[in-house]
């Protein structure tokens, strides 16, 4: 029997590399890169790490809907080249960019005793689970 094997486009195994080749010119002025997350669930609920590194806290953004969470993040870098004193600027390279993660767990999430801290371009989520939102299994008639 043989297997089969899913071709993926060549682009598709080097993502940030090529992204990085297709903008040189702001090799200093990157957006946040892809939001990579891992997820482990206890009992109690879920509890996500996130990596975003070189964005500010007030500039990360985490909703909950239910068992859908949602974590965005806005990068704003600015450089400027200034000449000696009453020179006036010639060049100033601004940078905005953003970027967004979204995923559903199993459970629903207790949204008023969630917890979310920064620390390091890390972001810690801390999500119980929510106790009224039991399953019903209904009799199909």
């Amino acid at each position: 029997m043989n297997a089969l094997t899913r071709f993926e486009r060549f682009d598709d195994l080097f993502p940030e590399l090529f992204r990085r080749m297709a903008r040189p010119s702001l090799a200093n002025f990157e957006a946040p890169a892809e939001i990579r997350i891992d997820v482990n669930e206890n009992d109690q609920g879920y509890e996500v790490r996130a990596e975003i590194p070189g964005v500010k806290k007030e500039d990360i953004h985490v909703m909950i809907d239910g068992n859908q969470v949602s974590i965005s993040a806005e990068a704003r870098r600015e450089k400027e080249e200034k000449g000696a004193k009453g020179d006036r600027t010639l060049v100033k390279e601004l940078y905005y960019g953003s970027s967004s993660r979204s995923f559903t767990l199993a459970n629903a999430v207790d949204d008023k005793a969630a917890i979310a801290k920064y620390e390091e371009g890390v972001l810690k989520l801390s999500l119980p689970k929510r106790k009224d939102a039991a399953s019903k299994k209904l009799q199909v008639q």
